[in-house]
C-alpha cells in the first residue's frame, strides 16, 4: 500500500509518515497541494498511484481543498482515497471537503490510533 502525506508542516509530515510506515505503507511526502499534484502525476506515469492521501487544508501555493478538487477532476485518479487531516473543525468546512471528494476527515490534534481507525473505515487496513 502506498500513501502520500500532504502538509506544509515538516513535523506533521514526519508524524503522519511514521504512523503510516508502522502500518506497512510506503510513504511519499509533499509540502503543498501543487507539489502533491506533481507527486501524483509522477506516480501515475510510473504506475504507482498512492492508495491514500492524507491532506492538510491550509497550505501555501495550493490548499488541501484545491488539491482534492484537482485530483477528483482527473478520472484516472478516481480510486485514490482522500483524507483531510486538518485543524479546520467548522461543520461547513467538513461538508465542503466531503462534497469536493474527500472520503474521510480527521481534526488535529488526534491520537495516533485515529489514523488507523480512519484507514480501517476506508478498507485500507484490517480491523484489529
Amino acid at each position: 500500500m502506498r500513501a502520500l502525506v500532504v502538509d506544509d508542516s515538516r513535523t506533521m509530515r514526519t508524524l503522519l509518515s511514521r504512523i503510516l510506515v508502522g502500518m506497512g505503507f510506503e510513504v511519499s511526502q509533499a509540502g503543498d497541494g501543487q507539489e502533491a499534484l506533481d507527486v501524483v502525476a509522477a506516480a501515475d506515469a510510473a504506475g504507482t498511484l498512492p492508495d491514500v492521501c492524507l491532506i492538510d487544508w491550509n497550505m501555501p501555493v495550493m490548499t488541501g481543498l484545491e488539491f482534492v478538487v484537482a485530483v477528483r477532476a482527473n478520472p484516472a485518479w478516481r480510486d485514490i482515497n482522500l483524507m483531510m487531516v486538518t485543524t479546520e473543525s467548522e461543520h461547513g468546512q467538513i461538508v465542503r471537503a466531503l462534497a469536493a471528494g474527500a472520503h474521510e476527515y480527521l481534526i488535529k490534534p488526534f491520537p495516533p490510533e485515529a489514523i488507523e481507525e480512519k484507514l480501517q473505515l476506508l478498507g485500507l487496513v484490517p480491523v484489529s
